[in-house]
Order: structure tokens, then C-alpha cells, then sequence
């Protein structure tokens, strides 16, 4: 998000939902509609799944359903000298130091 907020040359600013708090969270109701929609039908293929996903609406739209094969590596962290300089490029919030976050581009454009 560094690297995005440095390309773009604008702030970020990041809020987090605390947890157990997914009523919020608009992804989170519209996976409970899904969940709804296909009723407990027995998911046993990527075809099976698309076709119910494709075919729900939540507040009158279809979604944008695709298979993404990106295959993401485990455990990569940054070393304490790297974190520390991507820290100091946050902004937290003092009241809420965990859930909202600033993030400032290098060069603001």
C-alpha cells in the first residue's frame, strides 16, 4: 500500500473493522447473501460455485464473479529495518491507532 500510495502520489487512508464486527463490513453482508442464495446446495465444483455466485444480486446487481489463480508465497514478512521505515510513513489515528491508518505518498503530486 506504500508503494501504491507513492505511485499515485496521493494519502491512503486505511480503516480497519475490528474484529466481530462484520456487520459492517459491506463484503461481509454480501457473502451472507450469497451464502443465502445458494441455500445448502452442495458446492462440489468451481463450475457449480461460478454459476451461484453469478446469479445472486445484492441491491439489484449481479456481482463481477472470476477465478483467480495468483498463487500468494507464505511467510513473507520484512525485516525490523524495513518495517520501521515503512511505519514511519503512517499516520495512525490516536484513538484508534489499530483500525485507521494514513498512509502519506513520498512526493504528493
Amino acid at each position: 500500500m506504500v508503494q501504491f500510495a507513492d505511485t499515485i502520489g496521493k494519502p491512503i487512508q486505511l480503516l480497519y473493522y475490528p474484529p466481530y464486527h462484520s456487520k459492517y463490513n459491506p463484503i461481509e453482508r454480501c457473502w451472507g447473501i450469497l451464502e443465502q442464495h445458494w441455500n445448502g446446495t452442495k458446492l462440489t465444483d468451481a463450475q457449480t460455485m461460478f454459476q451461484w455466485a453469478k446469479t445472486m444480486t445484492w441491491k439489484g446487481l449481479h456481482p463481477v464473479v472470476k477465478l483467480s489463480r495468483t498463487i500468494y508465497e507464505k511467510g513473507v514478512s520484512l525485516t525490523k529495518e524495513a518495517m520501521q521505515a515503512v511505519e514511519a510513513r503512517l499516520l495512525r489515528n490516536p484513538q484508534l491507532p489499530k483500525w485507521d491508518i494514513l498512509i502519506s505518498p513520498a512526493c504528493p503530486v
